[in-house]
């Protein structure tokens, strides 16, 4: 298997990670957001292959200084925002649920956040449920809001979880 950006010869037809709004983003909108650059969409596929098993999208961000806790916004410059990276979607297809796959697409995405040029002070994903806060507070994502759907890691503890 291998992440890579989607590209047109990626058969998304077939998607289906039983929540619409995710598939129809990937069959119809994600090539777009691609080509106008407000968002990168990454797919997972078998080797060879062309159909997505999973896929997610990471674009820029910012987080108001005052939506963070005090206990972060100490050692921050007063600035109004700070930078951050939004996984803003990630689905599976719901064939290859159980196989480790969003865990496989969650890391790749913090490993290309942590690769980037760019500064970012945190990694930002809005779960869809509480199922998917679940999942992300697995690996650490605390609830940025008061509904608990927004969430974030902090870059430097995402860094130190692959040391």
């Amino acid at each position: 298997m291998r992440i890579e950006p989607l590209g047109e010869h990626h058969d998304r037809s077939a998607f289906a990670s039983g929540v619409e709004p995710l598939d129809r983003y990937l069959r119809t909108q994600a090539g777009q957001d691609t080509r106008r650059r407000v968002a990168s969409c990454f797919v997972l596929v078998e080797e060879g292959g062309t159909a997505p098993l999973g896929f997610y999208t990471l674009a820029a961000t910012s987080i108001a200084l005052a939506e963070l806790p005090e206990a972060l916004t100490k050692r921050l410059p007063r600035y109004p925002t700070v930078p951050a990276a939004l996984m803003g979607r990630l689905a599976v297809d719901g064939r290859h649920r159980g196989r480790g796959l969003g865990e496989l697409l969650i890391l790749d995405a913090m490993t290309r956040a942590l690769r980037s040029e760019i500064a970012t002070f945190a990694f930002v994903v809005d779960a869809k449920d509480e199922g998917a806060a679940a999942f992300y507070a697995r690996y650490g994502f605390r609830a940025l809001t008061e509904d608990g759907r927004r969430m974030i890691l902090l870059m430097a503890e995402a860094a130190r979880s692959f040391t």
